[in-house]
């Protein structure tokens, strides 16, 4: 595996919004990440090589109870604003959590995002 939890951990420290993802992306695309996982509940994030090799950060916040109802059209503005740098990361958690998000899965080959609930997966 090329990267570390570390390498992964400098790169999110420049993030400071919703706005500064697209070069996250590129940058840990960089570092060999394939793909990765992040869990709202807890913020842990695990990340894989094209290998499927993975390191995982950890919870990185109190535990986030995940709603049952899934408002996917909230949680589509919020996202939304999220992008523009209009709320910082644990806003957007917590508004993925009362949306019904429970997480999302990044493809970084394809450029694809999946987002986790408890009844499906929407694209």
């Amino acid at each position: 595996m090329k990267f570390t939890i570390n390498d992964i951990k400098a790169a999110h420290q420049k993030v400071k919004s919703g706005a500064d993802f697209p070069q996250y992306i590129k940058e840990i695309k960089g570092l060999g990440v394939s793909h990765y996982t992040t869990y709202v509940n807890d913020g842990n994030t695990e990340y894989f090589d094209a290998d499927n090799q993975s390191a995982q950060t950890g919870g990185k916040y109190d535990t986030l109870g995940i709603s049952e109802k899934v408002n996917l059209d909230n949680f589509k503005r919020r996202l939304k604003l999220h992008q523009q740098g209009g709320t910082d990361y644990m806003t957007f958690c917590n508004d993925c959590a009362e949306n019904g998000v429970e997480g999302w899965v990044m493809n970084l080959d394809v450029m694809t995002c999946l987002i986790l609930t408890k009844k499906e997966m929407i694209s």
